[in-house]
């Protein structure tokens, strides 16, 4: 793992880099800043363009091509029609604001050494036997309860799967859930997920999927819920694994929700570890610290780091970190708390209510580790 941090003074933007390398594929994450200068959207807009160039330019990057891509937007139905995006990788465009002050920040997940085509609303990757399926920014707006949006966006989704002869049930990986006004919309998507679940298979006796279910606005203003997701196929079922950290959290399914704590992929020469949306919560499903931000945060990189032990890390194998904050008067804290903790590690803090009231901050990661697993092919 290697970290890189690099302040472009002259046009007001910040590159931090974490790219990893094992067998003969390298893995990128990026997160993108610029200072917010008092400047209007579209000024802001080609500065962070302008980084990205210069990322893609760095001589670690060459050969490196997007994934995707994840716009964090102040205002995501006056400026996505603005932006002039010529990427083909699958593109997130999310109403979550920076916190640092600014209309945009963006995090972009790179490979090296593999086939990266599109297809089917999705990015494909190709190697070694895998297909790895990233598909971002699903909605449907035809509808006008956030249960059935999330029915018809999970069933699209669904239907894609298919075209590559995958399921949800033996391929999905990992999910993210955004959702409008998520303090009274996000029961809707609940009861509408775990319904789907079940017909397709999903139950507390099988497993369910690491997820992050967040507040967060899409472009269209009718749209109440958002799907981004990644599945998988080719890989062998022992090769994937559920995160638990039971000492710190319960079951999901024990408070009506139905996702998994964190999900380990393994691989012949590397390890992934996805840490679903965490927050500071305990083994019984009761919030811990309610309004204090401090303990809260403390109490969600605990819960975090037990996860990651779970599956055979620590936050030193972390390639990113996204932090969803309930109110914005807590960005200084909890941006010193960050700084001090993780100096070097790309993240981004945002604006986007954790889906209960009580919770001030929530966060997800992407970890990876060398492995030697013989029993798989290599990543």
């Amino acid at each position: 793992m290697e970290f890189q941090s690099k302040n472009i003074q002259e046009i007001g933007a910040r590159i931090e880099l974490t790219h990893f390398t094992a067998g003969d594929v390298t893995e990128f994450h990026a997160m993108l800043h610029v200072e917010p200068r008092c400047t209007e959207f579209a000024d802001q807009l080609l500065r962070i363009q302008q980084a990205e160039t210069i990322l893609m330019a760095m001589s670690e990057m060459e050969g490196a091509k997007a994934v995707f891509k994840r716009y964090f937007l102040s205002d995501a139905t006056n400026q996505v029609p603005v932006i002039k995006e010529n990427d083909l990788c699958t593109i997130s465009y999310i109403q979550q604001p920076p916190l640092d002050g600014s209309k945009i920040a963006i995090w972009l997940y790179l490979q090296r050494g593999t086939e990266v085509t599109n297809e089917n609303e999705s990015t494909v990757i190709y190697h070694n036997g895998y297909r790895h399926i990233w598909t971002m920014g699903l909605t449907n707006s035809t509808v006008d309860t956030s249960y059935m949006q999330t029915w018809k966006t999970l069933f699209a989704y669904i239907d894609i799967l298919k075209s590559f002869g995958a399921t949800l049930e033996a391929n999905c990986i990992r999910t993210w859930f955004f959702v409008r006004d998520v303090d009274t919309q996000y029961g809707g998507l609940v009861k509408s997920r775990r319904e789907c679940f079940v017909e397709q298979g999903l139950t507390p006796d099988t497993h369910y999927i690491a997820s992050t279910g967040i507040g967060g606005n899409p472009a269209d203003p009718k749209a109440l819920v958002q799907l981004g997701s990644y599945a998988m196929t080719g890989f062998q079922p022992e090769q994937q694994r559920y995160l638990y950290a039971l000492s710190h959290l319960n079951r999901t399914i024990e408070y009506g929700v139905t996702f998994e704590r964190g999900t380990l992929m393994q691989y012949g020469d590397r390890n992934h570890v996805y840490i679903s949306g965490t927050a500071s919560i305990n083994n019984k499903g009761e919030v811990i610290h309610v309004g204090d931000i401090k303990k809260q945060t403390l109490r969600m990189w605990e819960n975090v780091e037990t996860l990651l032990n779970e599956g055979g890390m620590t936050y030193d194998d972390v390639m990113q970190i996204i932090v969803y904050l309930r109110d914005n008067a807590d960005y200084q804290i909890v941006q010193k708390m960050f700084e001090e903790k993780f100096p070097q590690m790309p993240h981004v803090i945002t604006l986007a209510p954790v889906c209960r009231p009580t919770w001030l901050i929530e966060m997800e990661c992407v970890a990876v580790k060398k492995a030697n697993n013989p029993a798989f092919r290599n990543f």
